[in-house]
């Protein structure tokens, strides 16, 4: 049940940055998210900030795909922290009425899930690997972690081809989203392969 609502906190997280990042840049800003502004690439290339306005947007994306597939969840989890500061900060200067109690909730989910990671902290404060670690290592591969590169590309790519065809990019990023999920399940398929492929010893 804990994992099945860490899961899900970071599936939410994932959702509000990567759909925010995807509306600031897809054509009319047609796609789903219920965060914004969607407008900020418009007002900031105002002042010739376009070009980082751009690179947040990208930023949320990758930030926001890694805890929506769930696959780089404390990675994706460290940098969402600078990433909300970063906004609760714009929206307080801004004087937004409503926004920056939306961010400090986010920010309180984030922060909920980064404690179920607490344990890999430690050697980044002491600068030393614990001797024992009562966590269970999760299996990756290089396999997967390709499939799932290919899903946040093919999200990044919909992006372009929504100036021409709206409804073929929303194809090539809900296929994204499904291959950086189905990423885990290529993990297993790869490692019981690997496992049935391995000569026994008598």
């Amino acid at each position: 049940m804990k994992s099945f609502f860490t899961q899900s906190v970071s599936a939410f997280l994932g959702f509000t940055l990567w759909g925010a990042g995807m509306v600031k840049l897809y054509a009319g800003h047609r796609f789903i998210g219920w965060i914004g502004p969607p407008w900020l690439v418009e007002q900031l290339e105002k002042y010739d900030l376009g070009l980082y306005a751009e690179f947040i947007a990208v930023s949320q994306i990758v930030i926001g795909f890694m805890l929506l597939t769930t696959r780089f969840k404390l990675l994706g989890g460290i940098m969402l922290v600078p990433m909300l500061l970063n906004i609760l900060m714009v929206t307080i200067s801004q004087n937004w009425t409503g926004t920056p109690y939306v961010i400090t909730v986010l920010l309180g989910m984030n922060a909920f899930l980064l404690w179920q990671f607490r344990d890999f902290f430690s050697p980044l404060v002491n600068e030393t690997f614990p001797k024992e670690s009562w966590r269970t290592v999760a299996k990756r591969t290089l396999t997967g972690h390709l499939v799932w590169v290919v899903g946040l590309c093919l999200n990044l790519l919909s992006i372009t081809i929504s100036y021409s065809n709206l409804y073929l990019a929303f194809g090539f990023s809900g296929l994204g989203v499904t291959l950086g999920i189905l990423a885990f399940l290529v993990d297993r398929k790869y490692l019981e392969r690997k496992t049935d492929t391995k000569p026994n010893h008598v």
